[in-house]
């Protein structure tokens, strides 16, 4: 395993120092691996979790099996929103999209240094706001515009939270992170290969033009970056 600290994780390292301190001895380094489920929706969160790579996405799911992703997180961010907002669950599932690492802590433990320091729960509310953004977005952009949009929105999304041109997806996966039939995705790929923006084989993506990629997304991308960006100036999507 290559070398790992909870500070590659953003919100961790922008923790005040005597938090850090406090926490950092109950962080827990796990693996993410690809198609892992970090919790189920309507179960209790027992832990809270800092991806330092990789990334998880959330899902929400249908009572006839189809699902839809409503967002990504990645080493800008935390799973567990609920518990910063007073829930114990959530109505999402959330999965691993692509393999890395992340350091956890148990529930009762963040909760209780959250009522403790006022900035670190003023920090988890704020990236809170940023995930609901990135959520609202996500929710007009799927009803609003294309599936070559919203590929293209997806791969820079992703891109950002790997700090990579290549991604360990199949177009079936994708489908149904975009909740959309899987030939819509397989003619949206056509498309931008052609176009030259990508290259693509079983079960990997790679952008070969990102400028051309970011010429092609919808308006969503740009505005979930810039919403981070105004409320996570730290952050490294910023």
């Amino acid at each position: 395993m290559n070398y790992q600290s909870p500070v590659q994780n953003d919100l961790l390292a922008t923790l005040p120092g005597a938090v850090y301190e406090r926490l950092s001895p109950h962080l827990e380094l796990i693996s993410l691996n690809l198609g892992d489920t970090i919790y189920e929706a309507g179960a209790p969160q027992l832990f809270v979790y800092f991806p330092i790579s990789g990334i998880v996405s959330k899902l929400y799911q249908l009572e006839d099996g189809t699902s839809a992703e409503v967002a990504v997180v990645g080493k800008e961010g935390m799973i567990g929103v609920a518990l910063v907002l007073g829930g114990v669950s959530t109505s999402t599932r959330a999965v691993v999209q692509a393999a890395g690492y992340a350091y956890r802590l148990l529930a009762k433990q963040f909760k209780s240094e959250m009522d403790r320091h006022t900035e670190l729960q003023r920090l988890m509310l704020v990236y809170g706001q940023a995930l609901f953004a990135q959520m609202a977005q996500t929710a007009v952009c799927n009803r609003h515009h294309t599936i070559d949009q919203q590929l293209c929105r997806w791969l820079l999304m992703s891109m950002d939270r790997l700090d990579s041109h290549t991604i360990a997806m199949t177009q079936n996966l994708i489908s149904h992170m975009l909740g959309v039939r899987r030939e819509g995705v397989t003619a949206a790929a056509a498309k931008l290969h052609k176009a030259g923006l990508i290259d693509y084989s079983r079960g990997r993506i790679t952008v070969t033009d990102r400028p051309g990629l970011e010429a092609r997304v919808c308006e969503c991308y740009s505005a979930v970056k810039a919403e981070y960006a105004r409320l996570l100036p730290q952050n490294h999507l910023s």
